[in-house]
């Protein structure tokens, strides 16, 4: 009993002395567990912090190097503006440059914290500033038609001071932010190995106070410490890969820009290109020109000398004369053509009849040698377009082809119809559209050749033979009359250039309130009519005046459109206006516009020698169009057309006829 009881006691001093060590190894593990707890809980805020300054910096250099990409197709877009004049381009280059200041704007709000990433987004703002005071120069200039001015500013304006700083300021944002996130990746990696040894730290001497206490303490505590450890390198490794991820991504984006670069100097090289063979072209319009002068000045002055010596031959000269300032005439509106500020005048046009009744005239262009041939599966579709328009795009796809098949071979002509889907071809909107297509025997052309074929001023054939404006002005016209153009063609195999133009469906009503280009007709004389003719250059209102007075009427001189409503309200009776298109102050149709409330029984007709921005079909309202230079008897058949226009051609009574 003594025993047992002594054992008891033992049993029980024991049995407290393990309840007191538990007790203090309880306590002094919750010890731990807290502390390993705090410095885990501590050290993932350190490395939440290091992230977030991390993605701060990448924020920064993400957005310095959209902005910087920004102003570069900025000046890219007005570059393009200022050589082709589109305005789609310059509102292009306004939209770009306003997306870079709203970016600086935005880089200055992230930069708040650093002062001095703050003081370089002030003086990058006041480059820009700078800079876009010389592109607005330079986008204002050409927005004025002074493209040579705009060019040469665009040229001076690459070397720029402001563009140099916005290019230092730009790298020097970047470079600051790289150093940072260099000195943050380091502090973020320096965060996780702390608290990697604190874990490992107090993980062992959890483990050596488990030792003594239950199994299953020291289980929880080293599950506890492992689990924290796993924790820490996962989050290393996943730093490692988004770190990685982003090195990928900066590097592709250099490359991009390398490769954009390269693209830019290529599209430089072919601007080069492109204005050499307009220096060519210019250089042959003044040759042309000058030939044709010396015809019409050389025309005058023998017929002058011939007058006076009396010989016979006078009308001979005269008429040479005459012949010169026509084919000077014909060359100009070929030019505006190609410049497309030629008006397009449309009027609704079966492209079967008009391909058969310029059958004659494309047999006399080619040559015996090229075969010609129509077929027509269209049926009778009309369409919407210029006339002479149309007609000059057949007979340049007609010369084109017989080059291609060097004079000899078959050139066929051909109708149709069809119905397209939506962007089907090119740009084309769904609908019913006629098509003609020209299809030669030629050689044929390369994929190559085929994407830049359209282009003003490529070219294919040898130096003197071509400039390349032909199927550049073809395509051209084919976009204003809201259709398309697609080719078909392999080396070898010939070419097919198909036309597809909108169906017109109401041309069966017989309705148009198109512009008609007026020529000289014959008819009854009209009586004498009181015109007022409005002409801003005084040399053509005299030779109009000149010219009305010669056929009978009587003409009244306006030479400033502003004054016109004025003369107007002191005249009795006006039967015809005659005005020109583009005046200072005031164009043809606004001024037309306003006399139409005063007089609205007046005949009307315009003369022009380039119409401009007021050249849309629309604008002149239907009334008759005539084009400078004109002969008296062009002027005589526009006024019968322009009173026929009004209905109303009273002829003239007998006692006036005699």
């Amino acid at each position: 009993m003594s025993g047992w009881g002594t054992s008891r006691a033992v049993t029980a001093v024991y049995a407290n002395w393990r309840t007191i060590m538990l007790t203090i190894v309880a306590l002094l593990g919750a010890g731990v567990l807290f502390t390993m707890i705090y410095s885990l809980a501590d050290g993932t805020r350190e490395r939440d912090r290091a992230l977030r300054l991390q993605s701060h910096s990448y924020e920064v250099m993400i957005l310095t190097r959209t902005l910087a990409g920004t102003m570069a197709r900025a000046e890219a877009a007005l570059g393009r503006y200022v050589i082709s004049t589109d305005r789609t381009l310059g509102q292009q280059y306004s939209a770009y440059w306003v997306l870079a200041g709203e970016q600086i704007r935005r880089l200055g709000i992230i930069t708040r914290d650093n002062s001095e990433q703050t003081a370089r987004v002030a003086a990058l703002r006041q480059a820009y500033q700078e800079r876009g005071d010389e592109l607005a120069l330079i986008a204002l200039s050409t927005n004025y038609s002074k493209n040579a001015q705009a060019l040469a500013r665009f040229y001076r304006a690459r070397d720029g001071a402001a563009l140099a700083r916005i290019d230092t300021l730009l790298k020097g944002l970047i470079a600051s932010e790289r150093h940072l996130l260099t000195e943050r990746s380091a502090t973020a990696l320096e965060s996780i190995e702390t608290s990697n040894r604190a874990v490992k730290l107090f993980a062992g001497f959890g483990i050596a106070l488990m030792i003594g206490a239950i199994v299953l303490g020291y289980m929880t505590v080293r599950a506890l410490a492992d689990r924290a450890i796993s924790s820490a390198e996962a989050d290393a490794e996943r730093q490692r890969s988004e770190l990685l991820q982003l090195a990928v991504a900066d590097a592709t984006r250099e490359l991009h820009a390398e490769a954009a670069e390269r693209a830019a100097a290529e599209a430089r090289l072919r601007q080069i290109q492109k204005l050499d063979a307009v220096g060519q072209l210019t250089g042959g319009i003044a040759h042309d020109f000058n030939n044709m002068l010396a015809v019409v000045l050389g025309g005058i002055e023998l017929a002058k000398r011939r007058h006076l010596d009396g010989g016979a031959d006078v009308l001979r000269h005269l008429d040479s004369a005459a012949e010169g300032a026509s084919r000077a005439s014909a060359l100009t509106r070929r030019l505006l053509a190609f410049a497309r500020s030629e008006p397009l005048l449309p009027q609704a046009v079966e492209a079967r009849a008009l391909i058969e009744g310029m059958r004659d005239l494309i047999d006399r262009t080619l040559g015996d040698l090229i075969q010609v041939r129509t077929a027509h599966a269209q049926p009778g579709w009309h369409v919407w377009v210029d006339r002479h328009g149309l007609e000059n795009a057949i007979l340049n796809l007609a010369v084109n082809a017989r080059d291609a098949m060097d004079g000899r071979g078959t050139l066929t002509i051909a109708t149709g119809a069809v119905t397209l889907a939506e962007h089907e071809v090119g740009h084309c909107a769904a609908g019913d559209y006629a098509t003609i297509a020209v299809t030669d025997t030629g050689v044929g052309m390369t994929p190559e050749v085929i994407d830049r074929v359209f282009e003003p001023f490529f070219t294919t054939k040898p130096v003197g033979k071509g400039t390349g404006l032909g199927l550049s002005q073809i395509f051209g016209f084919v976009q204003q009359s809201r259709g398309d153009i697609a080719i078909r063609s392999a080396p070898g195999e010939g070419c097919t250039v198909t036309i597809y133009l909108p169906r017109h469906a109401a041309a069966d009503s017989g309705a148009s309130t198109a512009p008609v280009l007026v020529e000289a007709i014959a008819g009854r004389q009209v009586r004498p009519l009181q015109v007022l003719v409005v002409e801003d250059d005084p040399r053509v209102l005299s030779a109009t005046v000149a010219a009305l007075t010669e056929l009978g009427h009587q003409p009244i001189a306006c030479n400033d459109p502003l004054k016109a409503m004025a003369v107007a309200n002191n005249l009795d009776v006006i039967d015809l206006i005659i005005s020109d298109v583009l005046m200072p102050g005031k164009t043809g149709p606004e001024l037309v516009g306003e006399l139409s409330q005063l007089r609205p029984d007046a005949a009307v007709l315009f003369v022009t020698g380039y119409a401009g921005e007021a050249g849309e079909a629309e604008d002149f309202g239907g009334h008759g169009v005539l084009r400078k230079p004109f002969t008296i008897a062009g002027l005589d058949g526009a006024v019968r057309q322009a009173l026929a226009a009004r209905g109303a051609t009273p002829a003239v009574p007998q006692t006036a006829a005699a």
